[in-house]
């Protein structure tokens, strides 16, 4: 079976974004950058890749992507109905139509989704992009975390998990720092 990966941008206070969806004030520096193409290019929506050259690199970690609306809907508005044309992908929705046939709306049922993805053949794993209110929703499914924590402290905004209380256990495995004080936490589900 293979994992769903929370790879999520956090702020020091746990926001994803500000009330309105700002992400203007994450930076990282070119090591942080760096590494974050080097390590996950496969998280990268298609035209980054393209601009960064990695776009013909075959996939090493996912080969899937599975996020919400309001994380789908800055490419929608660019005109972009494939942000991740390199990866399978489901929007979980229940007002979006099909925007572009390589888009999977999945309207009803995201747990049940996800549990079909996770129970494929597949070497690779599944990047669960965002945002807060389905990875609350999935919270069960989440195998790994990789929280890429900015040195920022937002003070208001989006939650990373939603507003439902559920404690849920996960075990540190390693910790990388940054020049400018970016990190990246990485962790796995105890079960």
């Amino acid at each position: 079976m293979r994992d769903l990966v929370y790879y999520v941008a956090l702020s020091i206070d746990g926001l994803l974004a500000g009330p309105q969806d700002e992400l203007d004030f994450y930076r990282g520096s070119p090591e942080y950058q760096e590494w974050m193409v080097a390590e996950y290019a496969d998280a990268l929506p298609t035209a980054p890749r393209r601009q960064l050259g990695c776009d013909h690199e075959p996939l090493r970690r996912f080969d899937t992507v599975v996020m919400g609306r309001r994380t789908y809907d800055p490419a929608l508005v660019e005109g972009i109905t494939s942000p991740y044309a390199h990866l399978r992908q489901y929007v979980v929705s229940r007002t979006l139509e099909s925007p572009d046939p390589a888009v999977t709306v999945v309207a009803d049922d995201p747990l049940a989704t996800v549990r079909a993805l996770k129970a494929e053949d597949s070497e690779l794993d599944i990047y669960l992009a965002g945002g807060g209110q389905l990875a609350g929703v999935l919270l069960d499914e989440i195998d790994r975390l990789v929280v890429k924590r900015y040195p920022v402290v937002a003070g208001a905004g989006r939650p990373a998990f939603g507003s439902s209380f559920s404690p849920t256990q996960f075990d540190l495995d390693d910790v990388r720092t940054f020049p400018g004080g970016n990190a990246v936490l990485s962790y796995h589900r105890l079960r």
